[in-house]
């Protein structure tokens, strides 16, 4: 039987029965869907969470209080409990470092502000003028804390957007006085719209000296300190002189843990690298499910067209022939549905980008392609059976049960 004319019998047969070929494409297509939207979701959280990562700044150094007690990196040592704290003095040490650009120290709390009877809770930052440059923040209005003392600092104060908007409204925030706390700022400036990501949401922070959040919350400590190396090359070198500023200032001791943004990079982008690569693999399962609905279906399809594959036979058709003919039928229903649930796969995901514009959700080339051909192949193994099967049919007997 030549090529076409298998390709038409296939057709043919797989048209003969419209509920049994609906529900081995929907079964395909539903594994396939699975592969497409769950890479999707894996990939774009692992593009997501890089991005936002990489918005915090360039050539970054992070010192944080205390030692993690991993080799590594580790989500968990953002809140590592310290045994010395990290001072104002101990960040404006590391400015002696030839590796060193900036250096932004990072006070981190809670508190009220007020405006005109408007009361509200914030998240209140206390820095420096370097953090804007650090963090590749940008304002909206106005101009950024002043440069200066960092045990001092001027009653002043930078706000977020949406801070901005619900306190003032119309009314312009520049030069007006607000309430953080039990202290009074001046607005000098506000803060572009970022939105929402990884870490502080700056719509919504205040940001006021240094010197001035510690006494606000009572507390020498800084949450953090960081530090922007003179580029890329001199990012070691910036962590290894921090680490031994830091180790000096504190009688030797080495109780803090420096990392680096390329190393927070590329422990969550294999991280959630491996994640997506696992939820391929679970989404796969529902393809093993298909192929044995395929294998089982396409074992009653032979029970039921005994009487033609025997008429075949009676006309000369080899085994090998009944075989091809058997998985030409199956790899065309794979292939349908491997089509069928790639249309939805990526329908799926591009409704997860219409909700969240934010995040990625793009499935990666390589899970499509596996994807598809392991639809096929699937289709294709477990219809071996049941090819085998129909092939090994004496052609008498069948013609006997019409």
């Amino acid at each position: 039987m030549r090529t076409p004319d298998l390709i038409r019998f296939a057709r043919d047969a797989a048209t003969g029965n419209p509920l049994r070929t609906s529900l081995l494409v929907l079964a395909m297509a539903i594994g396939v869907a699975a592969v497409v939207v769950l890479t999707a979701l894996g990939d774009g959280a692992r593009l997501y969470v890089i991005s936002q990562f990489s918005s915090l700044g360039t050539n970054l150094v992070i010192v944080l209080p205390g030692r993690s007690q991993t080799g590594g990196f580790n989500p968990g040592n953002a809140i590592t409990s310290t045994p010395r704290d990290l001072t104002i003095d101990d960040a404006q040490a590391l400015l002696r470092a030839s590796a060193v650009h900036l250096v932004a120290p990072l006070a981190v709390g809670t508190s009220e502000i007020s405006y005109g009877g408007k009361l509200r809770e914030v998240m209140v930052a206390g820095t420096n003028a370097q953090f804007i440059e650090v963090r590749r923040l940008k304002l909206a209005q106005g101009r950024f804390l002043p440069d200066g003392d960092w045990r001092r600092g001027a009653s002043e104060a930078v706000i977020g957007a949406k801070i901005r908007d619900e306190l003032f409204g119309a009314e312009s925030a520049l030069g007006q006085l607000i309430r953080v706390g039990d202290r009074r700022f001046r607005v000098v400036g506000v803060m572009a719209s970022t939105g929402q990501g990884l870490g502080m949401n700056t719509d919504e922070l205040v940001i006021v000296p240094v010197a001035l959040a510690q006494a606000m919350f009572n507390s020498n400590t800084l949450f953090r300190i960081l530090i922007e190396a003179n580029g890329r090359e001199a990012i070691e070198a910036a962590k290894a002189q921090a680490s031994e500023i830091i180790r000096q200032r504190h009688e030797g001791e080495e109780d803090v843990t420096i990392i680096t943004q390329d190393a927070v990079l590329a422990t969550f982008d294999k991280l959630l690298g491996t994640l997506t690569l696992a939820v391929a693999g679970i989404a796969a399962i529902s393809l093993a499910v298909a192929g044995i609905l395929v294998m089982n279906v396409m074992l009653v399809s032979v029970t039921q067209r005994t009487s033609e594959i025997g008429l075949l036979k009676a006309l000369g058709a080899t085994g090998a022939t009944i075989r091809s003919a058997f998985l030409t039928e199956a790899a065309m229903l794979s292939l349908a549905g491997a089509l069928l649930g790639y249309l939805l796969g990526q329908g799926g995901a591009a409704l997860i980008r219409q909700l969240y514009p934010v995040f990625p959700a793009y499935p990666p080339d390589w899970a499509v392609f596996a994807g598809l051909g392991t639809a096929l192949l699937t289709g294709i193994l477990f219809g071996v059976l049941p090819a085998r099967q129909a092939a090994r049919l004496d052609p008498v007997q069948s013609l006997a049960k019409r």
